[in-house]
């Protein structure tokens, strides 16, 4: 059997770091974990090949090679799905699609034959045996929330490895939590599923023989939801280290109250973990309590990101404005927190009701639901009624993150995270090859051509000066502020 996977582009967002990828030499930032996933569940003596849009072409050369044509999808890649599934036609070749896209949204897409629903790990067996049979069902859907512990190793072997920035891994599925926003709870539960840390631990060896050197994504939806197994995974991650000597480093995605346990934050950071990204969402009491942001409820805000900074973990931040409490003063609001607290990387969206969601089925029941989202969001338009004006929303947004990653503010935000950042006895004073490249492509963009440039020498100098050891992460920073310009000037 004959399997082609195939990963759907993914558009210019916050996330696709698309502008970054000149100065490093890669074509992708994140590698497609979910398609490889699947791809470890099929039997070995099928013949697969991944196609992967945002790193090469699909031809029809794989196309017509193919008996299956295998897709997972996001719904911020629905357009590239649509021109998939189009040719698949014309070729004549079926078309098997799931991911997060067909499972909060599969009505939509009445021109794919076969789709799957939820988590594969349960219905796999069943869809192989279809697929054998050559009479695979219109809609699989999964029956629960699987365990993951029988998830197996991703085939990472089926990537091009160097035309990435990033890996990625996963050790947990599910949040605690319900914000009324976030979908993660309807496609993958509110009690957190991990692996055993030794089945992680056998998925980051995978990689470091395969050569991987540089930064995993531990894609989890709340890395610290169940934080007795994660305490037990990094204790793991930390021997393994120690045994092994990779090269690799780790970033993850949690919940503020990271903040409230210093163990839990040493332990991420002595297992080689640099960066969080934190869902701040609004300063806004009110706010807070109308999207039931919990974790961020009642604390200092701005105190609770130097915390993770003094340990030693970047904070990258998402934030939202849209809410119906909000007031007319929102952005001026995000502005100062984002200055103050030193995100440098703050990724801020409008509100955006995503399917299934409990705000999309309340604005839906209020008549103010308009359009389904794009999921893209740096869109700087609602897909709602708001409460305050439209136009004032969307035009407030498009200048805040004009305001955001203008230089001066953007340059002055690393300076106010670098004097909190503590860097840890690993951080490297040394700059790789790889490094230098990056430098160089900097120094003749940044601080040759590009608005700003006073700013960007302003900052490498006095890192150089007062924190040398920062230096490498002040090159990241200037570069990665590149990119988010050019994203808020093309809202």
């Amino acid at each position: 059997m004959k399997i082609l996977l195939v990963s759907p582009k993914t558009p210019n967002t916050f996330w696709s770091f698309k502008h970054v990828l000149r100065f490093v030499a890669k074509k992708a930032a994140f590698p497609p974990l979910g398609l490889l996933t699947v791809a470890a569940m099929l039997p070995r003596n099928w013949e697969l090949k991944l196609v992967d849009l945002n790193v090469e072409k699909l031809d029809d050369d794989d196309l017509l090679w193919a008996d299956w044509v295998l897709l997972s999808a996001m719904i911020v890649q629905q357009e590239s799905v649509r021109e998939v599934a189009r040719r698949c036609i014309e070729l004549g070749k079926p078309l098997v699609a799931g991911g997060p896209l067909f499972t909060t949204g599969h009505e939509s897409f009445p021109e794919i034959p076969h789709l799957v629903l939820g988590e594969a790990e349960e219905i796999m067996p069943q869809i192989v045996a279809d697929l054998e049979a050559g009479t695979p069902a219109p809609l699989y859907r999964a029956p629960r929330f699987p365990a993951i512990q029988q998830t197996p190793i991703p085939r990472y072997d089926l990537l091009k490895l160097g035309s990435y920035v990033t890996m990625a891994a996963q050790f947990s599925r599910g949040c605690p939590y319900d914000c009324e926003f976030c979908d993660i709870i309807v496609m993958n539960g509110r009690v957190p599923r991990t692996k055993a840390p030794a089945q992680f631990i056998e998925e980051l060896e995978t990689l470091r023989v395969l050569g991987w050197k540089d930064m995993v994504f531990v894609v989890d939806d709340n890395f610290i939801g169940n934080k007795a197994r994660t305490k037990e995974l990094l204790e793991a991650i930390t021997e393994w280290r120690k045994k092994t000597r990779p090269a690799m480093g780790f970033f993850t995605e949690a919940s503020v109250n990271l903040a409230d346990d210093k163990e839990l934050r040493s332990m991420m950071v002595e297992a080689g973990f640099r960066k969080v990204f934190v869902g701040i969402e609004t300063p806004s009491v009110d706010g807070l309590n109308e999207c039931r942001k919990l974790p961020n409820k009642g604390r200092d805000l701005v105190a609770a990101v130097k915390t993770l900074q003094e340990s030693g973990l970047e904070v990258m931040g998402g934030f939202i404005v849209g809410f119906d409490s909000d007031t007319g003063d929102i952005f001026k609001q995000q502005f100062d927190f984002i200055q103050r607290s030193g995100v440098v990387t703050a990724m801020v969206g409008l509100l955006t009701a995503l399917p299934q969601t409990r705000l999309y089925q309340r604005l839906k029941g209020e008549g103010r639901l308009l359009a389904e989202s794009s999921g893209n969001n740096t869109a700087a338009s609602l897909n709602f009624r708001p409460r305050l004006d439209r136009e004032y929303l969307e035009n407030g947004y498009r200048e805040l993150m004009r305001r955001l990653y203008e230089p001066r503010n953007y340059y002055r935000r690393i300076r106010v995270f670098l004097r909190n950042y503590q860097t840890t006895g690993s951080e490297r004073l040394r700059l790789s090859w790889a490094d230098l490249e990056a430098f160089f492509k900097s120094f003749w963009l940044l601080g040759l051509w590009h608005r700003g440039r006073w700013g960007y020498w302003r900052l490498l100098g006095s890192t150089l000066v007062r924190r040398p050891r920062q230096f490498r992460v002040a090159v990241e920073l200037a570069i990665i502020g590149y990119h988010f310009r050019r994203v808020a000037a093309a809202l």
